[in-house]
């Protein structure tokens, strides 16, 4: 036992020392970005959203990265355009809260969306989700009454999802006592930085990604809390679309479908997919857009919304 000493002191040293400093970044990060909304409660768990406008209700739901601001410049042009614009930070994302793992999956955070919609007094919004809140938007669509669906570069199918088999990371993220040790220590680290950054790059590709997406997305998707949810998030999609894909045919509202042809990520195949799926909706394949539609794109999805609105008074 003491001939182990010179190793495993120094090992549990610097582990701690990792995972103070991991709790002082995500403080830190939480200052240089604090809440822009306001916060409402649902079932314990506390949300903060972003609302702008008056009018047709739109909810914005984001993609596995970041937080309602990532519709910041969406809600500009639908504001403007006459809508009441709701951004959620997804539960776990952003400053909103998460519950446990077995009730954050994709049916719990539509639940809880609609949970807090309801006490906002909002009824039958337009639902756009971006990336794997494709998935979301549609599991509200099959749950609760809404106007519309739209999907930004969508993951919608298990089957072409990236993480369709899971991946290590996510694996371990969630394991016990390597989960917490993982989370509290790799986000700090140099390889969980250089993995921010090659998130971005890879999310934002073939377009570039502005650097204040980048700051944002090296502060707080590295916060602890916030990477164990991405985490939870990847590994709950497949079930989950592998269920709810089943019932797309169901969907009766009008749906549009907006890709962008550059897309690297299969969301273009799972586009045609869904319109297959769901004859009546409308597909939009945007030449030379990838897949951060929200960011550099935002009068494209202004566009789908208001496709969505002509489709309702047909």
């Amino acid at each position: 036992m003491w001939t182990a000493l010179p190793i495993v002191l120094p090992l549990a040293v610097g582990i701690s020392a990792l995972w103070a400093h991991n709790r002082i970044r995500a403080a830190r990060a939480e200052t240089l970005f604090p809440p822009a909304g306001s916060f409402i409660e649902v079932e314990g768990v506390r949300l903060h959203y972003i609302r702008k406008g008056e009018g047709t209700p739109v909810v914005l739901l984001h993609g596995g990265v970041l937080r309602a601001d990532d519709f910041a410049r969406v809600m500009e042009l639908t504001a403007a355009r006459g809508y009441d614009a709701i951004a959620f930070d997804r539960p776990g994302y952003g400053h909103s809260g998460r519950p446990p793992r077995d009730r954050a999956t994709p049916a719990d955070q539509a639940r809880l969306i609609h949970g807090a919609l309801k006490a906002l007094g909002v009824e039958k919004p337009i639902v756009v989700g971006h990336s794997w809140s494709g998935l979301l938007a549609l599991i509200c669509a099959l749950r609760y009454p809404v106007a519309g669906v739209v999907t930004l570069a969508g993951a919608m199918y298990k089957e072409g999802y990236p993480a369709e088999h899971g991946d290590p990371i996510s694996r371990l993220a969630v394991a016990p006592i390597v989960g917490p040790l993982l989370v509290n220590t790799l986000p700090g680290s140099p390889l969980g930085k250089a993995l921010a950054r090659a998130t971005v790059r890879q999310t934002f590709a073939p377009e570039p990604a502005p650097e204040d997406y980048r700051d944002a997305a090296l502060a707080l998707w590295l916060r602890p809390g916030q990477f164990r949810a991405n985490r939870e998030d990847i590994l709950a999609f497949p079930a989950a679309a592998l269920e709810a894909s089943r019932r797309y045919g169901e969907i009766r509202c009008p749906v549009v479908i907006l890709v962008g042809g550059d897309d690297p990520f299969g969301t273009r195949e799972q586009a045609e997919r869904l319109k297959r799926d769901i004859p009546h909706a409308e597909l939009m394949v945007v030449p030379g857009v990838a897949h951060m539609i929200p960011q550099l794109h935002p009068e494209l999805a202004l566009e789908a919304i208001e496709a969505i609105d002509r489709a309702r008074k047909r």
